[in-house]
């Protein structure tokens, strides 16, 4: 089939490549021209795992290609996706809209013939119902043009297998002939076994935003338990053990640390609280602004370990952070809880030193004053305190004994978790988990 994919940014990109990875011809839209030249030059303009050889094979192909005109969109594609972002609106916890009004409002003049316009943004319950009226007024074919709603699920770090191989799909959809288009495009996905889900367009919107309410919630009540289990003298990693061999619990997401960032769950959890409340139903989300709250409290919580380890203050002392985008297999360092604390110590004075292994050009351009490494090591060397913030799978086999070498002090905050705290006790370092009691020597 012949697919236009609107919005070339991480959900965009991603969802183009892999469309034409099914066997689809794609034209990726945007308004950005020097994404657009990027693209066509096969360079993809953030990091995920196997994406950019897609995006090679693709554009070397002919099978995917990219243009900056909606009418060269219109005239080509049969099914329209638009993939826009819809982040928090300044001063507002609400979704800020525009992007997804502005597909409409700049590809419906332009269909002349019957085409499908499928959205898979995270959107505020009743949008498609607003943009399929609004469809249907501006498009010349008028009711040969159709809307549906089919909502992303990916995982950053796993973006292409989750459009390859997602585990469901759910289908928005207000009639047999826009279920069978989309059964089509998605025709290889769905004969290897992927659940179909059908529904009506607000249920498909309330899908995603209630996943990702369920998921921070699950997240924040461990972080929770958490700060319990400090003040009790208990430890959270055997608690989410235990509770987690209860099959009505299970044990993903439950990993006690920092806390959640990135460009979903947090400004997805305010909006869908927001929008609860503008329906006049706020108390039955009321829960998720707890759930906010007790995330950022994380954060706090690894400052003042922080200025604990550094005896009250870490004015005037090295403070070394261990990853700077929000999750590893990822440079996207939007709303990084890394970042965040990095320059908060910073602002308390420390002098504080940054390495990740993918995300450094994005926070040295968004956290310009702090300071950067070219490796572990080296952000580590003469270090008072090194917090551990992005679980990236280098910083789990990083040598301990060799790491207390270089530092001033062998004194370090796993703030996710996932770093074998014996084993840097017995290399001589005081650790701090989030959760649990202190190891190692002071």
């Amino acid at each position: 089939m012949r697919l236009t994919v609107i919005g070339t940014g991480y959900l965009g990109a991603t969802h183009a490549a892999c469309m034409a990875e099914l066997g689809h011809e794609v034209l990726g839209v945007d308004v950005d021209p020097e994404k657009i030249a990027a693209l066509r030059a096969g360079r993809v303009p953030f990091y995920e795992p196997g994406l950019g050889e897609l995006l090679v094979k693709h554009t070397e192909s002919g099978r995917l290609r990219f243009t900056t005109s909606y009418e060269e969109a219109a005239a080509f594609g049969q099914v329209h996706f638009s993939c826009v972002g819809t982040p928090q609106r300044k001063g507002s916890d609400a979704a800020d809209l525009t992007y997804v009004d502005t597909v409409i409002e700049s590809l419906a003049p332009h269909l002349r013939g019957p085409a499908l316009v499928v959205g898979k943004s995270t959107v505020p319950v009743g949008t498609a119902d607003r943009l399929a009226a609004r469809l249907a007024e501006l498009a010349p074919a008028a009711s040969a043009v159709e809307l549906a709603w089919n909502p992303e699920f990916l995982r950053e770090g796993f973006a292409v297998q989750d459009t390859l191989s997602p585990d469901r799909l759910v289908l928005g959809i207000r009639s047999a002939a826009a279920e069978a288009r989309l059964r089509e495009v998605y025709a290889p996905v769905i004969a290897a076994g992927t659940p179909v889900v059908t529904s009506d367009f607000p249920t498909a919107e309330l899908v995603k935003t209630a996943a990702n309410a369920f998921l921070a919630t699950k997240i924040s009540f461990i972080n929770a338990m958490a700060e319990l289990c400090e003040t009790a003298g208990a430890d959270v990693s055997v608690l989410a053990e235990a509770i987690g061999h209860d099959a009505r619990i299970g044990n993903r997401f439950l990993r006690a640390g920092v806390g959640f960032g990135g460009g979903c769950l947090p400004k997805d959890i305010r909006a869908f609280a927001a929008r609860a409340e503008e329906l006049g139903t706020g108390r039955s989300l009321a829960f998720l602004r707890e759930v906010d709250a007790i995330n950022m409290r994380r954060r706090d919580r690894v400052v003042e370990l922080a200025r604990q380890l550094c005896g009250g203050s870490v004015h005037g002392h090295r403070v070394t952070v261990l990853g700077a985008a929000f999750k590893p297999d990822s440079d996207d360092i939007r709303d990084s809880p890394a970042l965040n604390v990095a320059a908060r110590l910073q602002l308390d004075g420390a002098d504080v030193t940054v390495y990740d292994p993918k995300a450094m050009d994005s926070a040295r351009k968004s956290y310009p004053l702090l300071g950067y490494a070219l490796s572990a090591e080296e952000a580590v060397t003469r270090a008072d305190v090194v917090l551990h913030l992005t679980e990236w799978r280098e910083f789990a086999e990083l040598d301990p004994h060799r790491l207390a070498s270089l530092a001033s002090h062998a004194r370090i905050v796993d703030g996710r978790g996932t770093l074998d705290a014996s084993r840097w006790a017995a290399a001589g370092w005081h650790v701090r988990v989030l959760g649990r009691p202190p190891a190692g020597v002071r």
